[in-house]
């Protein structure tokens, strides 16, 4: 502000030069340029030529006087600041050019001191007019700016191809675009933002996870949320959420990308159908074979040798574990293609759980291991599933505890109702799993081999099909787990 201060130009207009020159010498003091003319008509040639910010005019001029002056000027330019001269006889003509415009005005005779003043305040009204023009000048550019990112941004969510839609804290949609209206085989040209989510979409699920994401209730430790939904029957995408967190670590609501998975949930089909016919096909000659060399163990001769025998034995536990193999793959398929739950009924699942305990209490026997059953409520609310699948749920993780256990471990099942869940906890003190393994074990072939464990044989499929039985019971599973303190698997099923 300084420089614009120090380059301004006084314009002094006075018949008088002994004035002229004295107000000259007292402003090239205070570094401003100062222009000078004689009388009215001159100091309009000035105007035409400089530009003037600053105007000193003495009312009684031969000519042109000071108020017809002062009025040309405000023509020129209405933002020339006029200072008046004048005497005392005309101090009221002087007040009228100040109704008319006129900034300040001065009467002669004045002191040198009486002219700095008023200019520097005049100079400082000026100074505060042009901070003034540029506030609003940035406020204006910034508000453009603002708008053309809007616009742009807008524009870059409705050209993507990929299915979007952003909400607010109420769940209310705010922008979606025209992938999303084509995803959902909603009207493009008819649907507008504005409604809840589900006006657009019918799905429960997705809907309920979307509200909680746009008000912050949804933690994934990181990673965007995914919800899978059925579109017409035949169209499958897959959602994936975030939260919108402002500067103030505040949520504003959430954003929702859809994927459209179709093609992969066909070739997903595709894969679990030629498995299991490929799996089927092998069951019934290895089966075969498994029985032959039963029966040719059984009818070994004493004079055939001990290693003999030993193969034979060894080819049928081969072969036995190809035939377990091909049952665990042929489980799998049946729970993808949702065909493990067809015979639902109500369940006792404490009559459940005692039954598989007292089957496999024989296993844990032969290995010098205690295996219990506690159940901690008085009674469990039937459970309306396919017993085959709880047992197969059950069945699998007492087994691994079993397996996965040293000689005299202690082997305990607990079931409880936790709120709306059935709880069943299965514990072992045995050689348990490192944390950094948690999440692969339910991935399918996949076994944690280390000195404890390499010698037990697997599939590598149990964990895997528990885990799919227990997603399409609408139940969860978790794992408390490390090396040397044994592992808790927990299931929870919804009441």
């Amino acid at each position: 502000m300084v420089e614009m201060i120090n380059s301004l130009k006084v314009l002094v207009v006075d018949d008088e030069k002994d004035i002229r020159d004295g107000v000259e010498r007292i402003l090239k003091r205070m570094e401003y340029t100062v222009l000078k003319a004689d009388r009215g008509e001159a100091a309009l040639e000035i105007l035409g030529k400089e530009t003037v910010d600053i105007a000193i005019l003495d009312l009684k001029m031969p000519g042109m006087d000071g108020m017809e002056l002062h009025q040309r000027i405000r023509e020129i330019d209405e933002k020339i600041i006029v200072i008046i001269i004048t005497g005392y006889a005309t101090i009221e003509t002087a007040i009228e050019a100040m109704k008319q415009g006129a900034y300040d005005f001065i009467p002669k005779p004045f002191e040198p001191e009486h002219l700095r003043i008023v200019v520097r305040r005049a100079h400082e009204k000026l100074r505060l007019i042009k901070e003034a023009e540029m506030l609003q000048a940035e406020r204006a550019r910034t508000l453009i700016d603002l708008d053309m990112e809007k616009s742009r941004i807008r524009t870059i969510v409705e050209s993507l191809p990929t299915a979007v839609v952003v909400t607010n804290t109420s769940g209310e949609v705010v922008l979606m675009n025209p992938a999303f209206s084509k995803s959902l085989d909603l009207d493009v040209s008819a649907e507008v933002a504005g409604k809840k989510l589900e006006s657009y979409v019918e799905d429960e699920g997705l809907c309920e996870m979307v509200l909680k994401l746009s008000k912050g209730e949804l933690d994934a430790g990181g990673e965007a949320p995914s919800y899978e939904l059925l579109v017409s029957g035949s169209k499958y995408l897959m959602a994936r959420g975030q939260p919108v967190i402002n500067e103030n670590n505040e949520c504003m609501g959430a954003v929702v990308t859809f994927s459209n998975i179709t093609s992969l949930k066909m070739l997903d089909q595709l894969k679990s159908e030629f498995v299991a016919k490929v799996s089927h096909e092998l069951r019934s000659p290895l089966s075969t074979i498994h029985e032959q060399l039963a029966l040719v163990l059984k009818e070994t001769s004493v004079n055939e040798t001990d290693v003999d025998q030993h193969l034979i034995e060894r080819a049928k536990e081969k072969t036995h574990g190809l035939i377990s193999l091909i049952g665990d793959l042929l489980d799998l398929s049946r729970i993808e293609a949702g065909g493990i739950s067809h015979n639902i009924q109500s369940v006792q699942v404490a009559d459940l759980l005692k039954s598989i305990v007292d089957f496999l209490g024989i296993r844990a026997q032969s290995k010098d291991q205690s295996l219990t059953f506690e159940l901690a409520s008085d009674a469990l609310p039937l459970f309306n599933a396919d017993p085959m699948a709880l047992e197969s749920i059950f069945g699998n993780l007492i087994a691994n505890a079993i397996n996965y256990s040293p000689k005299g471990a202690v082997i305990a099942v607990k079931a409880a109702l936790a709120g709306k869940y059935i709880k069943v906890q299965v514990s072992d003190n045995g050689f348990g799993i490192a944390p950094k393994y948690h999440d692969q074990i339910f991935e399918r072939f996949y076994r944690v081999k280390n000195d404890d464990t390499r010698y037990i044989t697997g599939t590598g499929l149990g964990l895997p099909i528990v885990k799919g039985l227990v997603d399409s019971l609408n139940g969860e599973i978790k794992l408390d787990s490390d090396v040397g303190r044994g592992a808790t698997f927990t299931v929870l099923l919804p009441v």
